[in-house]
């Protein structure tokens, strides 16, 4: 290889190096916050930036005891779990059916090209148009409870889930289908054998991005189910905020608690993201 070609491969390519620190500190820096602030005691913070930044005097697990207290931690994290599970795994079932469908039949038919194109312009409208609408309609349906919530959580992420499976069924080639017919599986039987277990890094790009936005979610419990007693995580949090001020300390200690189940999930499934989404992406 000539020295020129050489040199220009070592080249360190500087400006998108800045960019990718850049990128790492703005996600670090809040992170190292949260999880200082939440082992300091109230008496520790100051108005002093380097007050703030500082470690704290004894590092003490008695805000995260509060904040369990406070919230109700265990009855609002188990409402979380369930209502995430549930849209999970309805998501992936309900979902994935309407991808294979979709993606098998929108290059020959004008129904499915339209049902397409229709059931994924639902990510553009906001749900803010939408609030007061599903508010009066789930009261009067009896369903503003945690199985409205997931009703609604199901359809909210149908646009986005449809859009990935029908992108990642291009990728699986229809002669295993074909192949499958001549041996005499009916499509219901080739879906589920064949092409259901082929999806599984798709399957577990769309649970993490649904578990992410269904846990997370404030809007869609606190309008639906007020008043039915009934608390998720995010919700259980506000109880930290008031029109007097925030209890950072208390609350940072919470978010850490909400963090962990997620971050733990997205870690163990993050190679069948990364492998979904890209397979997804490329036709």
């Amino acid at each position: 290889m000539p020295a020129q070609e050489i040199k220009a491969t070592e080249r360190f390519n500087w400006p998108v190096t800045i960019l990718l620190l850049l990128g790492l500190f703005t996600v670090l820096f809040p992170l190292y916050m949260t999880v200082i602030i939440a082992f300091k005691q109230p008496s520790e913070m100051t108005n002093s930036v380097m007050g703030l930044l500082s470690f704290p005097k004894e590092w003490s697990f008695d805000n995260f005891r509060e904040a369990m207290r406070v919230t109700d931690f265990w009855r609002s994290l188990f409402n979380s779990f369930l209502i995430t599970g549930f849209t999970v795994a309805v998501s992936i079932i309900i979902h994935s059916l309407m991808g294979y469908a979709v993606a098998r039949n929108m290059g020959r038919s004008k129904f499915y090209r339209f049902s397409y194109f229709y059931i994924v312009s639902g990510m553009f409208v906001p749900f803010a148009i939408l609030m007061m609408p599903l508010v009066k309609q789930t009261a009067q349906l009896h369903i503003d409870n945690m199985f409205g919530v997931i009703i609604l959580y199901v359809v909210f992420y149908m646009p986005m889930n449809v859009l990935l499976y029908a992108g990642y069924l291009k990728n699986i080639p229809i002669a295993l289908e074909e192949a499958a017919h001549v041996d005499g599986a009916s499509t219901w039987t080739t879906y589920w054998k064949i092409i259901f277990p082929l999806m599984w890094p798709m399957h577990a790009t769309v649970a993490v991005l649904t578990a992410l936005g269904t846990w997370n979610d404030v809007m869609t419990p606190l309008v639906i189910m007020s008043g039915s007693g009934m608390t998720t995580l995010p919700l259980a949090q506000l109880t930290f905020q008031t029109q007097f001020g925030t209890n950072y300390n208390l609350a940072f200690a919470s978010y850490l608690l909400a963090l962990l189940p997620m971050l733990i999930f997205y870690v163990v499934a993050q190679k069948q993201i990364i492998n979904g989404v890209i397979n997804g992406a490329v036709k």
